[in-house]
Order: C-alpha cells, then structure tokens, then sequence
C-alpha cells in the first residue's frame, strides 16, 4: 500500500474513533439519565445539520454533520423562574440587565418542549446526586475508554524495552550546536566516525560484556559508556552465534541539554560509543500494567493543567514557520495528522497498532479531564450546580429550613458563553497552526 493511502487510512483510523468516542461519551449521559426518568428527546452525534436520524420512543438518534462533538437533549436542565413563569422583563440598559436577559433566553429555549406530561422527568428535579451521576456518566465513559484502550496496548502488544542487542549504528559524531543555533542531526564531510563505527559494530550485534563485566541490561551497558569517556574498553559481542571481543576507545563528547520549552541551553560531558538498542516489545503484567495506566493518568493531568502556558507556542507556531513546538496544544486537526503519519511509518505492524491506541487513548482522557472541569457548558459546570444545591439542602436541614428552591444554572450561562467563546477561539487557533504549521512527531 502507497504511503498516501497508508496516511490516509490513518486519519480514517483517528475520525472513526473520534466518532465512537464521542457517541461512547454521550452514551454514559443517555444510560443514566433514562434510568432515572428523564425525558430525553435527541441523542445526536455531531453538530450542524442532521444527516441521518431515526426515532425510537421518545428518543431521536443520529448523526449530524459536523463530527465534533455531540450532545443529548434531556427535558427541564433549567429550573422555571421564581414564579413559575418564562419572563423576559429585563432590561439591557446595564452589564447586569444583560446576563439577566441571556439567562431568561436560555431558561426559555430550554423549557419550550416541557409540558404537563413531563412533571417529576425533568433534569432539575432529580436528587442533586441523581444528576451529579447523569453528568458524569460522559466523561467517566472516556475515562474507562482511554484504560482499556491502554490496558490493551500494555497487555496485549506491550512495551519498547531496550535490550542489549544493538539496533543502529550511528556514523560520525555529531558536534554540540553553538549558543543560539539549531542542533543539527545528520553527519557533515570532517565529522570523526564514531567508536561504534571505527569498531566495525552492526546491527544485530549482541552485547554480552564490558571489560570482562557481564552485560544484562542496556542501562547497565548505557552507564559504562557514559563514564568511559575518553578510555579504552574491551567490548565482547556475539554476532551470528560466534562471541567476539575488540578493543573500543570511547569519545568523550558534548551532549546537548535543553529546558522545558526545548531550547538548547548548554551541554555536558559524557562518553560517547555511537549505538542505540533494539527495542522489542514485552507485554506487561496486569499489575505493572496497572501502574502504567496511573502514570498514564498524571501524564495526562498535568498536560491538560499546563494548556492555558502553552497557548503561546500555538501563536509562535501561526507565525513563526519554524519547527512546530511539539509539547504545544493540538486540535482534531493536528491529531487527525499524527494518525495518518503513524501508518505512513515505515514501522512493524506492532508499532503502528501501540501508537495509534495510545494517540486514541490520550484523546479519550483529554475529554475525561476537559470535561470535568466546573465549567458550564461543559459537564462539570452542571456537576458544580448539582454541588452547589446538595450543599444547599443540607444546610437547609441542618437549620430545620424549608428546603430551598433548585439551584438556577440558567444564571450561569453568561459564563457558559464566554466559557463557549474560549473553547471556539482556542480550536480556531489550533486548527490555524495545524494546517500552517503541523506538529512534526517523526522527522
């Protein structure tokens, strides 16, 4: 297969599991709020006009045509005014008239649908735990998606684990970049050979000792070099099933270091021999599995929780037509990318299959965590006044108070608009510097 197809079939890849991740989360809203009796009229996947939908009860389902996202319409999400009524009084004469004025539109567009029929189906009038599950459900489904989805690709397929056979053989020795200028990757006429080289060392050599030391691990092999710079060392490899050993002086040289932003600043001494390793895949334990799928979890906080800094790089990347940051934020369109360059690799069928799993993973938990946050429109903003009306009415009882009316969402959503406008401008940006500047992962 041509690599355009291979690259195509990968973005196919990644939409199809956008879709199923998106139908998947609303899938967790619509189970739980039908288990407790709400109305729900619409299950649609996507946004814009619908494609295709089909009636069942009291549900419609389908596709629309924008696959970005997808929502269910569950009937009274707003409490009805104080009085009861749809008022639509309030003046626009001021910054407060204003938010007053858009949470009644909402309140109406909301409460349209409802009648007499619904009383007791209404979202607002659930137990506030009730509609904390209800909200919850969505993300919780992509939370449960990335750790299988991980799990599998842990289990199943398993891990690159270095061991001591080599893999490469690098040609020369690379010298450090000055102050300021790009660390180039690829060997110029007068660069020396490397140690590795100069030895005659191949791929599929086996490293089994070091100056009479058995040889068991590559880290192990990796921190020998390291403090050999500028020594000899007799180095004992198996090639073909024969054992060999050859005399190797190991360079000292200058390896680059860089700070969190990928910036060269400086360098350090270390020896060099000019190999990497084999890295075959090992399956893991359903305990080492485990821990990986925590790691995997905090990995994914903290790169959620450091979004708002790297916005930043998202600009730079937009006018700076130079290598694309890639720690920076990516959208559906940056990430649709990574999918078709992963099947256009010229990689084993093992390390297409782990890749695109854990780019699906990662985009799964990215929903889990972005939708939790307190927020309106998104889930944890609904989960917050759920809080919010528990914390009410239980302080309502510990006074021995009538229970106070169902906390008013309806006067959050000014916020939901700029909330709104944010998560529209920051995807905006992101598909600008996608298309302009993609992330480049693999050269």
């Amino acid at each position: 297969m041509s690599t355009v197809l291979l690259y195509a079939a990968g973005v196919l890849i990644f939409a199809v599991g956008l879709i199923i991740s998106i139908a998947w989360h609303e899938a967790g809203h619509l189970t739980f709020a039908k288990l407790f009796g709400v109305r729900v009229t619409q299950y649609m996947v996507g946004f814009g006009k619908t494609i295709w939908s089909r009636k069942r009860g009291e549900t419609e389902y389908g596709f629309k045509a924008i696959p970005l996202g997808g929502y269910i319409r569950m009937i009274g999400m707003v409490p009805p005014g104080k009085d009861g009524r749809r008022r639509m009084d309030s003046t626009v004469s001021s910054p407060l008239g204003v938010f007053r004025q858009i949470a009644e539109q909402s309140r109406q567009a909301d409460r349209a649908e409802i009648t007499q029929a619904d009383e007791g189906r209404q979202f607002y009038q659930l137990h506030p735990f009730k509609r904390i599950i209800v909200m919850l459900a969505g993300p919780a489904q992509n939370l449960i998606f990335a750790v299988v989805l991980f799990g599998i690709s842990m289990m199943a397929i398993g891990i690159p684990v270095a061991s001591t056979t080599i893999h490469d053989v690098s040609a020369c020795v690379i010298p450090v970049a000055a102050s300021g200028e790009q660390q180039r990757s690829t060997c110029e006429p007068g660069d020396a050979a490397t140690p590795a080289a100069q030895a005659g060392l191949q791929p599929g050599d086996t490293v089994t000792a070091v100056n009479g030391t058995p040889i068991t691990e590559w880290t192990q092999f990796q921190q020998i070099i390291a403090e050999s710079g500028g020594s000899t060392i007799e180095l004992t490899y198996t090639r073909g099933g024969a054992s060999d050993t050859v005399a190797v002086p190991i360079v000292a040289t200058q390896r680059p270091d860089y700070d969190a932003n990928g910036a060269l600043v400086g360098a350090h001494r270390i020896g060099f021999l000019g190999v990497s390793p084999d890295e075959p895949y090992v399956a893991q334990g359903l305990g080492s599995a485990f821990v990986r799928t925590g790691d995997f979890v905090v990995a994914a906080t903290h790169a959620v929780a450091r979004i708002p800094q790297r916005i930043p790089a998202v600009w730079e990347a937009i006018v700076d037509h130079s290598r694309s940051d890639p720690d920076r934020p990516m959208g559906i369109i940056g990430a649709g990318r990574i999918g078709g360059e992963i099947l256009a690799q010229d990689w084993s069928v093992q390390d297409k299959v782990a890749w695109v799993l854990n780019l699906l993973a990662g985009f799964n938990m990215s929903l889990f965590l972005l939708n939790l946050l307190p927020l309106l429109p998104l889930d944890g903003g609904h989960i917050l006044g759920a809080v919010i009306d528990w914390v009410r009415r239980g302080w309502a009882g510990m006074r021995r108070r009538a229970r106070p009316r169902p906390f008013d969402v309806a006067t959050l959503m000014p916020v939901a608009y700029v909330v709104a406008l944010l998560f529209i401008g920051l995807s905006l940006l992101t598909a600008v510097a996608d298309i302009v500047n993609p992330v480049q992962l693999f050269g």
